[in-house]
């Protein structure tokens, strides 16, 4: 079966971890927060390595998060949003964060209630609900986005304490348990306004962090496909060869494609030929794609034992599961197709 993960990124290698956490969500929760903090660490000292997108080494990058994400895709999708951070801060000129910080981003803008800034004389603050806040309780500092009199601005705020307040038992899924993403209240919070209006969509490295997130869900399929290598290995099968053969050609297909992505941020970082939107559609649309078809093998091919019996496949199915529903599914299709039918459209 196709794997193109290397071993394992450096500092990650040899921690012990809980295989059953991910199915008790308070202990997922505490267990993932810890190597967050660890993880974080790593990245401040320079053990683990996550070159920003553009820089000429976008590919390890993407290594590093698939290589998180196989291990645990909770922990990946909490140090997904911390390198996402670093790389937004230096893209739009922001001091860095200091070694001990963790930050979040957090841009999810479903129906509902949202989150508004105003202006005063003691500076920005925020007020009301930011939903999908992954890290609520883990991370020290995040950037939000919210509604200001000038059009959708970013911000950086501190975390914790009365004026950023997780609401409790707003997450309830046991896919994705250790990421606690909470909504968070937010009541009259300081916040220091980060690049222009719209600047967190409009610079191109919006369009190649999506790409990173779609490099954390194939490092989760390719976790996944483990139990199919398992049940292949374990004595010879027709049917289940079938599966192994059709996740490998598909997860080959996903990979070779994130290189590419990767290659072609690298030549043109500041999407100066127009081409990272439709880039980052195409291919988030089709890990995802190949995400669902490894979900659907596996299972088909292993029957209901794993996801029963071994607590490390089902918390990999549940996470991966859950965080595939990041992707916005038709409507991004839906987009994409446009942009191919009508590309005058983009310009």
């Amino acid at each position: 079966m196709h794997d193109t993960a290397p071993s394992p990124t450096p500092g990650l290698e040899g921690r012990d971890h809980d295989e059953t956490s991910g199915l008790r969500p308070e202990a997922a929760r505490r267990d993932t927060a810890q190597e967050f903090v660890s993880v974080v660490a790593d990245i401040a000292s320079g053990t683990l390595v996550f070159p920003l997108p553009g820089s000429g080494r976008t590919a390890q990058r993407f290594v590093s998060l698939q290589s998180v994400a196989r291990r645990d895709l909770s922990l990946a999708r909490l140090v997904e949003g911390h390198v996402d951070a670093l790389a937004i801060l230096a893209e739009l000129g922001a001091p860095p964060p200091g070694p001990a910080e963790r930050w979040g981003v957090w841009a999810a803008e479903p129906p509902g209630e949202g989150l508004t800034a105003t202006q005063g004389d003691g500076g920005w603050r925020l007020n009301g609900l930011k939903q999908y806040c992954s890290g609520a309780r883990s991370c020290t500092h995040a950037l939000v986005t919210a509604a200001a009199g000038d059009g959708r601005r970013l911000f950086s705020v501190r975390t914790g304490g009365s004026a950023c307040r997780p609401v409790e038992n707003t997450w309830q899924a046991l896919g994705m348990a250790g990421s606690d993403t909470l909504d968070v209240r937010f009541a009259d919070a300081p916040a220091v306004p980060v690049g222009p209006v719209e600047g967190y969509v409009r610079r191109p490295g919006f369009q190649h962090g999506g790409i990173g997130v779609a490099a954390c869900w194939y490092g989760g399929a390719l976790a996944v496909a483990q139990t199919l290598r398992r049940a292949a290995e374990r004595g010879a099968d027709p049917h289940t060869d079938a599966h192994v053969g059709a996740v490998d050609m598909w997860l080959h297909a996903a990979g070779a494609l994130l290189e590419q992505a990767a290659a072609e941020i690298d030549q043109d970082p500041l999407d100066r030929g127009g081409g990272a939107r439709l880039r980052s559609l195409r291919v988030r649309g089709f890990v995802e794609d190949v995400c669902a078809r490894t979900l659907t093998h596996v299972g088909r091919a292993t029957g209901a034992a794993p996801l029963c019996r071994d607590p490390r496949h089902a918390r990999n199915a549940a996470d991966l599961t859950v965080y595939l529903r990041q992707h916005h599914a038709e409507r991004d299709l839906a987009e994409l197709g446009g942009l191919v039918a009508r590309p005058e459209a983009s310009r």
